[in-house]
Formats: structure tokens, sequence, C-alpha cells
């Protein structure tokens, strides 16, 4: 069990990049990008087959994540300027991005075990500063002995890399630019009556959250090994879990806080599937319906609990009234039998 919850954890801080890029596209901007599926699958293509190919796994990782971009501008540019659906144009894109990861990979799958990633030489480097053996030594001592993991490079890394990236995404979001492509979600006809371009505004917003959604997907391709043309399937509803679960837990007042719920949501996500799947009736091809279900209970869960906390208040402000009331009335009887005393 306390592996299996480590490994979610390593894993839901690399996911939460892409529920970053989804939380960009979907409340930010306020646009339905279905994309995602495809841009995850970009990523994690261009990634594989650069690394194969011999090139730095951190330039191979890079140009993924321009991949990425270059896929959410199109999308971008099929809404703005093709005129087309929101909906739809992440969807045509989605599928165009099949085709173009096939032919980016060459086959359906590109195998990583053998070739060195960007997790293997972090792990290399982390080995070589000996860390691991003072956290081990450490959780010995407070008796966790059975519990110790192969090595915490990629826990502490990924985590580390979440963290700046949550903050440069805060830092971004201030500027005149970020404030620009927020306003733009917000209110796009307040934003052309400043003549502001809210077309180029959407075209870097999404393109941005495609990114960010590509490097997710290359550093997935390399922390499992593999390159897979299916491994984008209903990421989209991925990363609208991480966002969802995170606001109804940690809440979602401002940016800053915001972020903070995303990644904490990408993590809760990946260990409610891992002990989900622990239950002995369901199976690993359930993956799909449990994330169906995680939706469904993160979005009716909130809306219950705020309608009780509602009916809370009523009543307290029903039970101050009629005291209020009471009160009034006590004090009229009052008046009353003064005067009466006085005639």
């Amino acid at each position: 069990m306390p592996t299996a919850i480590f490994t979610s954890v390593e894993a839901g801080f690399i996911y939460a990049l892409m529920a970053l890029g989804v939380y960009l596209s979907f409340r930010i901007l306020d646009f339905p990008d279905l994309t995602v599926d495809g841009s995850f699958v970009t990523g994690a293509a261009v990634a594989a087959v650069l690394i194969v190919s011999g090139v730095n796994p951190f330039l191979a990782t890079g140009a993924a994540l321009l991949a990425g971009f270059l896929a959410g501008c199109i999308t971008g540019l099929l809404h703005t300027k093709g005129k087309i659906n929101p909906l739809l144009s992440g969807i045509l894109m989605m599928i165009a991005l099949y085709s173009i990861n096939l032919r980016i990979m060459g086959k359906s799958n590109v195998p990583l075990l053998a070739e060195e990633t960007v997790i293997t030489k972090i792990t290399d480097f982390w080995k070589s500063l000996g860390i691991d053996d003072g956290i081990q030594a450490g959780l010995a001592a407070i008796g966790v002995s059975n519990f110790i993991p192969k090595t915490w490079a990629v826990i502490m890394i990924m985590m580390l890399l979440a963290l700046v990236i949550k903050f440069v995404f805060d830092w971004f979001f201030k500027t005149d630019l970020g404030l620009a492509i927020r306003a733009t979600g917000d209110n796009e006809t307040m934003v052309k009556s400043f003549s502001a371009d809210t077309d180029f505004l959407k075209i870097i917003g999404l393109g941005l959250s495609n990114a960010l959604v590509a490097f997710s997907g290359a550093l997935i391709a390399q922390y499992n090994g593999f390159s897979d043309a299916g491994m984008g399937i209903g990421m989209i509803i991925i990363g609208l879990a991480s966002v969802i679960i995170g606001e109804a837990v940690f809440g979602a007042k401002n940016i800053i806080r915001a972020t903070i719920a995303v990644i904490g949501g990408a993590i809760l996500y990946r260990i409610i599937v891992s002990l989900a799947l622990r239950v002995e009736f369901l199976e690993t091809g359930d993956m799909k319906l449990i994330t169906a279900c995680i939706v469904v209970s993160a979005l009716i869960f909130p809306k219950i609990l705020d309608k009780q906390r509602e009916k809370k208040r009523r009543k307290k402000r029903l039970a101050r009234a009629q005291e209020k009331d009471d009160a009034a009335f006590e004090e009229r009887g009052q008046s009353l039998a003064a005067v009466k005393t006085d005639l």
C-alpha cells in the first residue's frame, strides 16, 4: 500500500503539469479544448523519437513542449480565424493529431527502456549526491524501514519542477499579457472594447496550455519507458478530474490558490485511482470507468454540500428573525402594560 501511494504521488506531480494546461484552457480561457488528448501524445512521440535518434533527452523534451505549443496555436487559429466552434475545433485537431503522432513515431509504440532519458539522468545525478542513503537511514531510525523506495530522485525533482512551473504560471498571469488572457476568458466583449486582439490572446493561451500538456506527455513517456499512440485517450477527463477535485478540496479563490489546488488535485486523483484498482472486483481495464465516477462525484458532491450549508444558513437566519420578532412582540407587550398602568 505505501509503495502504491508513493508511486501515485510521483506520477501525480508529472500529471499536474498537464492539469495546469487543462486549467488554463478550461477555467481561464473558458475554452473546452479537446486537443489535449492528441497533444499529450504529440509530446510523448516527439520526445521518444528524438531520444531514440540520439538527441539529448533534455533537448528532446524541450522540442516536445514546442510541438505542443504549435498544436495549441493551430486549434486557436481554427477557432478564431476559421470561425469554427471551440468544441469542434478541438475535436478536429485531436483527430488530426492521431495520424500526425503515428507519422512522427512511424509505428504505434516506441520503447525507451534501453535509452537514456531525463528520468535516468535525474536518477543518476541524484545517486551521485548520496541523498538517498541519508533519507533511508532517517526512515530506518524512526522504524519505517519496511517502506524504503529505491530512490527519491523522481518525486523530489518532479515536485520541484511542478512548483517552479506553478510559480512561473502565477507570475505570468499577473503580467499585462496574462491579465489580458484572463480578461478574455471572463469577458471577451469588454476586452474587444479596449481594442485588444482577443484572437491573438486566445491563440497564445491555447498554445501555452497544450505546451504544458505536451511537456507532461514527454515526461510520462520517459517515466513509463515508452510512447504509445493510445496513451492520450481520456486525458482531458483526467485533467478535468484533477482540476475539479483540487477546487473542491482546496478551493480556488485566486490564481495562486487555484494552481496549488490543481497540483494537489492531480496527486489526489492518482492516489484515488491507485486505491480503487486495489479493490478486488475492479480491473486495470476499468480505469476510464473509475475516472468517470471520480469526475461525477467531484461535480455532484460539492453541490450537495453547498445545498446543505445553504439550508443551515437559512434555518439560522429564520431563527434569528424569529428571535427578533419575539423580542419586539414582548417589548410591545411591556409598553402596552405600562400604558394601562398609567391609566
